[in-house]
Protein backbone atom coordinates (compact mmCIF):
# COMPACT_ATOMS: atom_id res chain seq x y z
CA UNK A 1 0.00 0.00 0.00
CA UNK A 2 1.20 3.51 -0.86
CA UNK A 3 0.02 6.17 1.57
CA UNK A 4 0.48 9.92 1.92
CA UNK A 5 -0.57 11.70 5.11
CA UNK A 6 -0.74 15.49 5.22
CA UNK A 7 2.21 15.55 2.81
CA UNK A 8 3.98 18.86 2.26
CA UNK A 9 6.74 19.38 -0.33
CA UNK A 10 8.43 22.73 -0.77
CA UNK A 11 11.37 23.99 -2.82
CA UNK A 12 13.88 26.71 -1.90
CA UNK A 13 12.79 30.14 -3.11
CA UNK A 14 9.24 29.07 -3.98
CA UNK A 15 6.42 31.33 -2.83
CA UNK A 16 4.14 28.43 -1.98
CA UNK A 17 4.37 24.72 -1.29
CA UNK A 18 4.47 22.45 -4.33
CA UNK A 19 2.41 19.95 -2.32
CA UNK A 20 0.34 21.33 0.52
CA UNK A 21 -1.24 18.84 2.91
CA UNK A 22 -2.06 15.98 0.53
CA UNK A 23 -3.50 12.74 1.94
CA UNK A 24 -4.60 9.65 0.04
CA UNK A 25 -4.02 5.89 -0.21
CA UNK A 26 -2.99 3.82 -3.21
CA UNK A 27 -4.27 0.42 -2.11
CA UNK A 28 -3.01 -2.96 -3.25
CA UNK A 29 -5.24 -4.46 -5.90
CA UNK A 30 -6.23 -1.05 -7.25
CA UNK A 31 -5.08 1.33 -9.96
CA UNK A 32 -4.92 4.78 -8.40
CA UNK A 33 -4.53 7.68 -10.83
CA UNK A 34 -3.05 11.03 -9.92
CA UNK A 35 -4.29 13.81 -12.22
CA UNK A 36 -4.36 17.58 -12.38
CA UNK A 37 -3.06 20.54 -14.39
CA UNK A 38 0.61 21.23 -14.99
CA UNK A 39 2.24 22.41 -11.78
CA UNK A 40 -0.43 20.92 -9.51
CA UNK A 41 2.10 18.79 -7.57
CA UNK A 42 1.84 15.39 -9.22
CA UNK A 43 5.56 14.87 -9.90
CA UNK A 44 6.51 16.37 -6.53
CA UNK A 45 4.43 13.69 -4.80
CA UNK A 46 6.37 11.02 -6.71
CA UNK A 47 9.68 12.69 -5.77
CA UNK A 48 8.67 12.65 -2.10
CA UNK A 49 7.94 8.93 -2.31
CA UNK A 50 11.42 8.37 -3.76
CA UNK A 51 13.12 10.57 -1.13
CA UNK A 52 14.15 12.99 -3.87
CA UNK A 53 12.29 15.89 -2.24
CA UNK A 54 12.31 17.09 1.35
CA UNK A 55 9.19 16.46 3.42
CA UNK A 56 8.93 19.29 5.99
CA UNK A 57 5.56 17.98 7.18
CA UNK A 58 3.55 14.82 6.85
CA UNK A 59 4.71 11.49 5.48
CA UNK A 60 4.96 9.16 2.50
CA UNK A 61 4.93 5.45 3.30
CA UNK A 62 4.89 2.02 1.68
CA UNK A 63 3.11 -0.80 3.52
CA UNK A 64 3.11 1.29 6.68
CA UNK A 65 6.82 2.16 6.62
CA UNK A 66 7.82 5.79 6.23
CA UNK A 67 10.12 6.05 3.20
CA UNK A 68 12.53 8.16 5.28
CA UNK A 69 13.17 5.11 7.47
CA UNK A 70 14.12 2.91 4.50
CA UNK A 71 17.54 2.59 2.96
CA UNK A 72 17.67 3.27 -0.77
CA UNK A 73 18.12 -0.47 -1.37
CA UNK A 74 15.02 -1.25 0.70
CA UNK A 75 13.10 1.45 -1.10
CA UNK A 76 14.07 0.00 -4.49
CA UNK A 77 12.91 -3.46 -3.41
CA UNK A 78 9.54 -2.09 -2.32
CA UNK A 79 8.63 0.33 -5.08
CA UNK A 80 9.50 0.39 -8.78
CA UNK A 81 9.28 3.73 -10.55
CA UNK A 82 9.10 4.91 -14.13
CA UNK A 83 9.98 8.62 -13.89
CA UNK A 84 8.72 11.23 -16.31
CA UNK A 85 12.14 11.91 -17.80
CA UNK A 86 15.18 9.69 -18.09
CA UNK A 87 18.03 9.24 -20.52
CA UNK A 88 20.54 6.38 -20.57
CA UNK A 89 24.03 7.59 -19.62
CA UNK A 90 25.47 5.45 -22.40
CA UNK A 91 23.98 2.94 -24.86
CA UNK A 92 23.64 -0.62 -23.66
CA UNK A 93 21.73 -3.65 -24.86
CA UNK A 94 18.02 -3.53 -24.05
CA UNK A 95 18.08 -6.80 -22.11
CA UNK A 96 21.00 -5.56 -20.02
CA UNK A 97 19.14 -2.33 -19.30
CA UNK A 98 16.02 -4.21 -18.18
CA UNK A 99 18.27 -6.42 -16.01
CA UNK A 100 19.11 -3.28 -13.99
CA UNK A 101 15.69 -3.77 -12.42
CA UNK A 102 17.05 -6.86 -10.66
CA UNK A 103 19.96 -4.99 -9.03
CA UNK A 104 18.09 -4.22 -5.76
CA UNK A 105 17.70 -7.99 -5.28
CA UNK A 106 21.29 -8.85 -6.21
CA UNK A 107 23.40 -6.39 -4.27
CA UNK A 108 27.12 -6.26 -4.99
CA UNK A 109 28.08 -9.91 -4.78
CA UNK A 110 25.22 -12.27 -5.65
CA UNK A 111 25.32 -13.58 -9.21
CA UNK A 112 22.10 -13.50 -11.25
CA UNK A 113 20.01 -16.63 -10.85
CA UNK A 114 17.50 -18.40 -13.07
CA UNK A 115 14.81 -16.51 -11.17
CA UNK A 116 16.37 -13.21 -12.23
CA UNK A 117 16.53 -14.33 -15.87
CA UNK A 118 12.87 -15.35 -15.76
CA UNK A 119 11.88 -12.01 -14.20
CA UNK A 120 13.61 -10.15 -17.02
CA UNK A 121 12.06 -12.38 -19.70
CA UNK A 122 8.61 -11.82 -18.24
CA UNK A 123 9.13 -8.05 -18.00
CA UNK A 124 10.28 -7.85 -21.63
CA UNK A 125 7.18 -9.79 -22.70
CA UNK A 126 4.76 -7.78 -20.55
CA UNK A 127 6.03 -4.49 -21.94
CA UNK A 128 6.02 -5.84 -25.51
CA UNK A 129 9.72 -5.25 -26.13
CA UNK A 130 11.05 -8.81 -26.38
CA UNK A 131 11.54 -8.46 -30.16
CA UNK A 132 14.32 -5.92 -29.70
CA UNK A 133 15.89 -7.27 -26.51
CA UNK A 134 19.26 -7.47 -28.30
CA UNK A 135 19.10 -3.96 -29.73
CA UNK A 136 21.10 -1.09 -28.21
CA UNK A 137 19.14 1.54 -26.32
CA UNK A 138 20.38 4.37 -28.57
CA UNK A 139 18.72 2.63 -31.54
CA UNK A 140 15.22 2.88 -30.02
CA UNK A 141 12.45 5.26 -30.97
CA UNK A 142 10.91 7.43 -28.26
CA UNK A 143 7.99 5.04 -27.83
CA UNK A 144 10.22 1.96 -27.75
CA UNK A 145 12.46 3.57 -25.12
CA UNK A 146 9.41 4.36 -23.00
CA UNK A 147 8.29 0.72 -23.07
CA UNK A 148 11.82 -0.50 -22.23
CA UNK A 149 11.82 1.76 -19.16
CA UNK A 150 8.53 0.20 -18.08
CA UNK A 151 10.03 -3.26 -18.60
CA UNK A 152 12.93 -2.40 -16.28
CA UNK A 153 10.44 -1.34 -13.56
CA UNK A 154 8.45 -4.55 -14.01
CA UNK A 155 11.64 -6.61 -13.64
CA UNK A 156 12.01 -5.29 -10.08
CA UNK A 157 8.98 -7.36 -9.01
CA UNK A 158 8.17 -4.80 -6.32
CA UNK A 159 4.79 -4.77 -4.51
CA UNK A 160 4.27 -1.13 -5.48
CA UNK A 161 4.61 0.43 -8.93
CA UNK A 162 4.63 4.18 -9.68
CA UNK A 163 4.53 5.57 -13.21
CA UNK A 164 4.82 9.26 -14.07
CA UNK A 165 3.24 9.88 -17.50
CA UNK A 166 4.17 6.40 -18.81
CA UNK A 167 2.40 6.71 -22.17
CA UNK A 168 4.35 9.76 -23.42
CA UNK A 169 5.48 9.18 -27.04
CA UNK A 170 3.31 6.07 -27.43
CA UNK A 171 0.85 5.53 -30.27
CA UNK A 172 -2.78 4.61 -29.58
CA UNK A 173 -2.24 0.84 -29.61
CA UNK A 174 0.73 0.89 -27.25
CA UNK A 175 -0.92 3.53 -25.06
CA UNK A 176 -3.95 1.29 -24.61
CA UNK A 177 -1.66 -1.69 -24.07
CA UNK A 178 0.15 0.05 -21.20
CA UNK A 179 -3.11 1.03 -19.50
CA UNK A 180 -4.40 -2.53 -19.90
CA UNK A 181 -1.15 -3.84 -18.41
CA UNK A 182 -1.25 -1.42 -15.46
CA UNK A 183 -4.86 -2.37 -14.73
CA UNK A 184 -4.00 -6.08 -14.88
CA UNK A 185 -0.99 -5.67 -12.58
CA UNK A 186 -3.06 -3.71 -10.08
CA UNK A 187 -5.84 -6.26 -10.00
CA UNK A 188 -3.26 -9.03 -9.53
CA UNK A 189 -2.41 -7.49 -6.15
CA UNK A 190 0.09 -4.68 -6.78
CA UNK A 191 -0.40 -1.12 -5.57
CA UNK A 192 -0.18 0.90 -8.79
CA UNK A 193 0.00 4.70 -8.75
CA UNK A 194 -0.27 6.24 -12.20
CA UNK A 195 0.36 9.93 -12.94
CA UNK A 196 -1.35 10.93 -16.18
CA UNK A 197 -2.86 13.83 -18.10
CA UNK A 198 -4.96 11.39 -20.13
CA UNK A 199 -8.21 11.88 -18.24
CA UNK A 200 -10.34 9.81 -20.59
CA UNK A 201 -8.03 6.80 -20.36
CA UNK A 202 -7.72 7.30 -16.61
CA UNK A 203 -11.52 7.28 -16.35
CA UNK A 204 -11.63 4.00 -18.26
CA UNK A 205 -9.07 2.13 -16.19
CA UNK A 206 -8.60 3.72 -12.76
CA UNK A 207 -10.35 2.47 -9.65
CA UNK A 208 -9.67 5.77 -7.88
CA UNK A 209 -8.75 9.22 -9.21
CA UNK A 210 -6.97 11.78 -7.05
CA UNK A 211 -7.43 15.18 -8.70
CA UNK A 212 -4.97 17.87 -7.63
CA UNK A 213 -5.21 21.63 -7.89
CA UNK A 214 -2.33 23.94 -6.86
CA UNK A 215 -0.77 21.38 -4.55
CA UNK A 216 -3.95 20.30 -2.80
CA UNK A 217 -6.45 17.48 -3.31
CA UNK A 218 -9.42 19.03 -5.09
CA UNK A 219 -11.44 15.82 -5.09
CA UNK A 220 -10.91 12.09 -4.78
CA UNK A 221 -13.14 9.17 -5.67
CA UNK A 222 -14.27 6.89 -8.47
CA UNK A 223 -14.12 8.16 -12.07
CA UNK A 224 -17.86 8.85 -11.96
CA UNK A 225 -17.41 10.94 -8.81
CA UNK A 226 -14.40 12.92 -10.02
CA UNK A 227 -15.23 13.45 -13.71
CA UNK A 228 -17.73 16.27 -13.25
CA UNK A 229 -17.89 19.21 -15.65
CA UNK A 230 -18.14 21.89 -12.96
CA UNK A 231 -15.13 20.51 -11.08
CA UNK A 232 -12.94 20.08 -14.15
CA UNK A 233 -13.85 23.48 -15.60
CA UNK A 234 -12.90 25.16 -12.32
CA UNK A 235 -9.54 23.35 -12.08
CA UNK A 236 -8.44 23.43 -15.71
CA UNK A 237 -9.96 26.81 -16.59
CA UNK A 238 -11.58 25.55 -19.78
CA UNK A 239 -15.21 24.75 -20.71
CA UNK A 240 -15.96 21.03 -20.97
CA UNK A 241 -18.82 18.60 -21.13
CA UNK A 242 -18.87 15.08 -19.71
CA UNK A 243 -20.35 12.32 -21.84
CA UNK A 244 -20.23 8.53 -21.65
CA UNK A 245 -17.62 6.38 -23.34
CA UNK A 246 -19.71 4.27 -25.76
CA UNK A 247 -17.38 1.28 -25.39
CA UNK A 248 -17.33 0.85 -21.60
CA UNK A 249 -19.72 3.46 -20.21
CA UNK A 250 -17.01 5.38 -18.36
CA UNK A 251 -17.28 9.17 -18.12
CA UNK A 252 -15.51 10.93 -20.98
CA UNK A 253 -14.25 14.50 -21.14
CA UNK A 254 -14.95 16.63 -24.23
CA UNK A 255 -13.26 20.07 -24.22
CA UNK A 256 -15.35 22.76 -25.89
CA UNK A 257 -14.19 25.51 -28.22
CA UNK A 258 -14.51 29.00 -26.89
CA UNK A 259 -16.45 31.43 -29.08
CA UNK A 260 -14.23 33.32 -31.52
CA UNK A 261 -14.26 37.04 -30.84
CA UNK A 262 -14.06 39.14 -33.97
Amino acid sequence: MIEFRDLVVSYPGARQNAVDGVSFVGARGQLTALAGPNGSGKSSIVKALLRRADIPRGSASIDGRDVRSLSYAELARNVAVVPQREEAAFPIQVREYVFLGRYPHLGLWRAPSREDDLAVDQALSQAGVEDFANRDTDALSGGEWQRVRIARALAQKSPALVLDEPTTFLDVAHEMGIFELMSSLAHSGLAVLLVSHQLNLVARFADTIVLLDRGKVATIGSPAEVMRADTLESIYGWPVVITRDPAVGAPALVPLRRPVRL
